[in-house]
């Protein structure tokens, strides 16, 4: 690796700023490789704004190499992931460093993903100190960027209506589920609903896995020292689980997913002796790691927006279910924070069914993202699945999103394994706010993107 003079300064201008409403498009093949990092001085708090910077005082290389690991110009070690398809995050010397990954747009909507270079970034210590701005560059040899159309935002003047055809033809087969008609959901315009569903922003174009899911037969072993069964919401008698909740027209299901992973959490660590219940508006306000009622991710918010500014209960930013100018939270508030995070197997694509277990029974609830098609909305009950012959009943306006939800835990029905899972769409939906869906054989996407992290109760 090349080796640069710490001391060396320069400055950069004229650099695009970073905002978290982002449509990229990166794999980790375009993110793996030699970057030269240029970073600010590291004398701020958590109130910079990196958007805004532009001027830089270090430059120094990283490699980032399969699976997950880092090393700098030294030859010291540390760890990357992958966002999604939005950025990329290293660990490395004691410093934390997020950024989210360039693109440009048309006015047609076509995006251009610049995956090569990073829009402006944050960086600070572990102790979540001396912070500074920095972007990075990927050097040597890079792929041509990528294109693809944006999803588009549904209109606003249009109003939902959910598909009789779809309902009839799920309750007519035999796919192990039952659909309904929820009146409710044509009071939504299809904006609302698509929001609802995780947001136009939080689609991700291809997940990331370890492609074979194949289960060794190490894992199956494993696997069967495990519980049989397990429910977060029935552990001796005790519910660890908070209640359901409804996050209405905004696309906020990455923030309602996040408070609810946190207040399980609290709740198993304090013995269900502190039963908070957290802030989603202060997420939709206030995060620079996600795009409001457009959507985002449970990775930027669970784990690092609550190690790096911490969540505050419910009474402090009251849910509004909308987007606002500025951040509304009670400044005097204490804070709750998270203080280590993870995917689920270490890295984004790591995760799989036992990995999901694992977490799930010795640690707690985890935040979820899977792919939402239109079956979905109109779940009631039993094992969901999607049923790809709903396709024939036509264009579908909304496309596919990504929602967030929250595993509380798993079974078997009939010699089906399943997933129990909390949603935001309130008790009336569903099986009085939950829904199973089929477990081992990654439905949707729901064994690839699972986070865990630890939460500091005090």
């Amino acid at each position: 690796m090349h080796m640069w003079p710490l001391g060396a300064l320069f400055a950069l201008a004229l650099v695009a700023p970073s905002i978290a409403d982002t449509p990229a498009n990166c794999t980790f093949e375009d993110i793996a490789g030699t970057w030269n990092f240029y970073e600010g001085l590291p004398v701020g708090d958590e109130t910079i704004s990196c958007p805004d910077h532009n001027a830089f005082d270090k430059k120094f290389s990283v490699l980032l190499e399969y699976p997950d690991t880092a090393q700098d110009m030294f030859g010291n070690l540390g760890t990357w992931t992958i966002i999604y398809n939005q950025g990329f995050e290293v660990r490395i010397m004691g410093r934390v460093y997020f950024a989210f990954s360039d693109y440009s747009t048309s006015a047609s909507g076509e995006v251009t993903s610049l995956c090569h270079q990073t829009r402006v970034g944050w960086t600070h210590d572990v102790t979540g100190h001396n912070w500074a701005c920095f972007r990075g560059h990927k050097t040597g040899v890079t792929a041509p960027p990528s294109k693809h159309m944006m999803v588009r935002e549904a209109s606003d003047k249009v109003m939902h209506k959910n598909s009789r055809d779809i309902i009839k033809y799920i309750n007519g087969g035999h796919f192990g589920w039952k659909a309904a008609f929820y009146p409710e959901h044509e009071r939504f315009t299809r904006k609302e609903m698509q929001r609802r569903s995780g947001g136009h922003l939080s689609r991700v174009y291809g997940l990331t896995s370890r492609g074979d899911r194949y289960t060794s037969v190490s894992e199956q072993l494993e696997m069967d020292r495990l519980p049989r069964e397990w429910d977060w919401r029935d552990v001796d008698g005790v519910n660890y689980v908070s209640p359901v909740r409804n996050q209405g027209a905004c696309g906020s299901c990455y923030a309602f997913a996040s408070m609810g992973a946190l207040e399980a959490r609290v709740r198993i660590l304090t013995n269900n002796t502190r039963r908070s219940v957290f802030s989603p508006q202060d997420i939709v306000s206030c995060s620079e790691f996600s795009q409001g009622c457009s959507g985002g991710f449970p990775y930027l918010i669970a784990g690092k927006y609550g190690m790096d500014y911490g969540v505050v209960v419910e009474a402090c930013n009251p849910y509004m279910g909308k987007d606002t100018e500025n951040c509304t939270t009670d400044e005097t508030c204490r804070r709750v924070y998270t203080y280590q995070y993870k995917y689920v197997g270490g890295f984004f694509g790591g995760c799989s069914e036992l990995e999901m277990m694992r977490a799930l029974v010795k640690k707690g609830p985890l935040p979820v993202g899977f792919e939402v098609y239109p079956d979905f909305q109109s779940y009631k009950g039993g094992i969901y699945r999607h049923v790809t012959e709903t396709k024939q009943f036509g264009f579908d306006p909304l496309e596919l999103t990504n929602h967030a939800v929250l595993l509380v835990g798993y079974g078997v029905e009939n010699g089906k394994k399943y997933w129990i899972v909390k949603n935001s769409w309130g008790e009336g939906w569903g099986e009085k706010g939950f829904f199973r869906i089929e477990r081992g054989n990654d439905m949707c996407g729901f064994e690839s993107m699972a986070v865990d992290f630890d939460v500091s109760p005090y």
